[in-house]
């Protein structure tokens, strides 16, 4: 769309009217230098794409020589405006230029038609996804009700998750009872992802259907059928609601993942840098080192991003434990510094809280007061899979081990199509171990270990397991196998709150490597 398709512009909360020349926020008019409404015109009609400092100057400053300072200038007005402290509506892209991300529809007033820009270009931003109009199957007008309210509810549980935009109700629904392709209408919103569902009553039970779709390519990332009684239908919507975003989050990150593949990290944004961080730490032990880097990259775009300062913080911590660290010691005050850094940065994000209680817990914080950290994330955002198996985590270093199984189950019912993963098998084992269940326990240690054979933390435990069992040939094995990866036989386990699960670990290590040899690796 050209200014002379619509002289009016609504993106998120904000009205821009180029005939008149003004910004409107609600019924107020916003201020600002004639210069820097004409970066901001330009930002706009060019949204969702790359826009160039030097066609910036060409559209700003015809025919004149313009410093990078007052391009500069001109783009912290424009930020001061739209209140983009965060730098999320308007993204420097470094050595390159800037990008307006069209979080929802950017729409024309005039003719009422949402723009055909997207916020799918290759730019990185925020990800926007919109959930239609569910379908009413039956026909019957008095169930429209429900299959509105079913989207209604999925919009507010989504709208919970921090790293996503939603496209707003009214914007989404505008187009409700009409016939239409889900990846076009998301494209006309400029979302990125869209989510499409019907709803369909019978003999006292309803079925619901869901997919989400990838408004680019028009291919389908997810589907889904919840099924349940008609007599508990707001309990349903519920129990969807979160089970949908549940799913959608994971599936979203993996999309955003291949969809920045072949990038250069100068390339990305503080949250994509973010995102390849959390896939190589949940890929491999040994990729901490680099996930690490990249995430030193992201607190450098964004000295103030949460979920980058609180990853940092446990990948420290993580480091430290698996001896892949030069300096514990340095590294043990740096994870507790991030972390503290992170809190006071974003304290209502739900990704922030829960990751910065997990390294607080590593470094020695008190672990009930981590635990209600965890839990107000998961207040937050009930829907979050990693925050419900942090809590288990923690639950665990707490000598709650029944309590660990049952939310590290609930973190795999949110997110049912994720590969298990090292960690989670970790978790389960030593939550089996320190319940004194070693056959459960071992069983679980070894699929930990076919996920990612360099986990050091697996190796300590299967070998302490074994050698609670009698199996001294195969803990000893374990051990050997330990030693090629890794220093640290004994590291510090301060999470463990308990004494006796801390012994019971050690114990089982002394008696893998014998009591002589030990007593030489403490020493």
């Amino acid at each position: 769309m050209t200014p002379a398709d619509s002289g009016i512009y609504r993106f998120g909360t904000f009205i821009l009217d180029l005939r008149r020349g003004c910004l409107r926020q609600d019924d107020k008019e916003i201020r600002l230098r004639p210069k820097s409404f004409a970066v901001l015109r330009h930002l706009v009609t060019n949204a969702g794409r790359l826009v160039r400092k030097d066609e910036l100057i060409e559209a700003v400053w015809p025919g004149v020589v313009v410093t990078d300072e007052s391009v500069a200038r001109c783009i912290s007005d424009v930020r001061q405006a739209l209140g983009d402290t965060r730098q999320e509506l308007i993204r420097t892209v470094p050595r390159r230029g800037y990008v307006l991300e069209a979080h929802g529809a950017l729409q024309s007033l005039a003719t009422g038609r949402a723009s055909s820009l997207s916020t799918t270009s290759s730019v990185p931003g925020r990800p926007s996804i919109a959930v239609l109009p569910f379908a009413n199957l039956n026909g019957d007008a008095s169930q429209e009700h429900f299959a509105d309210g079913m989207a209604e509810e999925i919009i507010t549980a989504l709208s919970r998750i921090s790293w996503i935009c939603v496209v707003a109700r009214n914007l989404s629904y505008a187009g409700k009872g009409r016939a239409a392709n889900a990846a076009k209408v998301g494209r006309e919103l400029g979302a990125r992802y869209v989510v499409d569902g019907s709803v369909r009553q019978s003999n006292g039970r309803v079925r619901i259907s869901i997919q989400l779709i990838d408004a680019v390519s028009g291919t389908h990332l997810w589907a889904d059928r919840f099924d349940g009684a008609l007599d508990g239908l707001f309990d349903l919507q519920d129990r969807v609601a979160i089970a949908v975003a549940g799913v959608i989050e994971p599936t979203l990150q993996t999309a955003e993942i291949a969809r920045m593949a072949g990038r250069a990290p100068a390339e990305l944004c503080a949250r994509d840098l973010f995102l390849r961080a959390d896939a190589m730490m949940n890929s491999s032990a040994a990729l901490f080192p680099q996930a690490l880097d990249l995430l030193v990259e992201a607190i450098g775009h964004d000295p103030s991003y949460g979920p980058a300062l609180s990853l940092a913080a446990v990948c420290c911590l993580r480091m430290v434990q698996n001896g892949q660290s030069t300096d514990p010691a340095a590294d043990c005050l740096k994870g507790a510094d991030l972390a503290r850094k992170a809190l006071h940065s974003a304290p209502d994000d739900p990704i922030t809280l829960a990751n910065a209680a997990l390294a607080l817990t590593f470094s020695g914080e008190e672990i009930g007061a981590m635990m209600a950290l965890v839990d107000r994330a998961l207040a937050l955002n009930p829907s979050y899979a990693r925050g419900w198996y942090i809590s288990s985590m923690l639950k665990g270093w707490a000598g709650q081990h029944n309590a660990a199984i049952d939310r590290m189950n609930r973190s795999l019912q949110l997110n049912p199509r994720v590969r298990i993963g090292v960690a989670m098998y970790v978790l389960f084992g030593a939550a089996h171990m320190f319940s004194g269940r070693f056959d459960e326990a071992a069983s679980n240690l070894r699929l930990a270990l076919q996920e990612d054979p360099n986990y050091p933390t697996a190796f300590r435990f299967l070998a302490a397991c074994y050698a609670h069992m009698g199996r001294f040939t195969e803990a000893r094995e374990a051990i050997d196998r330990l030693r090629r990866i890794s220093a640290a036989i004994f590291p510090p386990y301060p999470m463990f709150r308990r004494q006796s699960d801390r012994e019971l670990l050690l114990s089982g290590l002394r008696l893998a490597i014998g009591q002589d040899s030990a007593a030489a690796a403490i020493a």
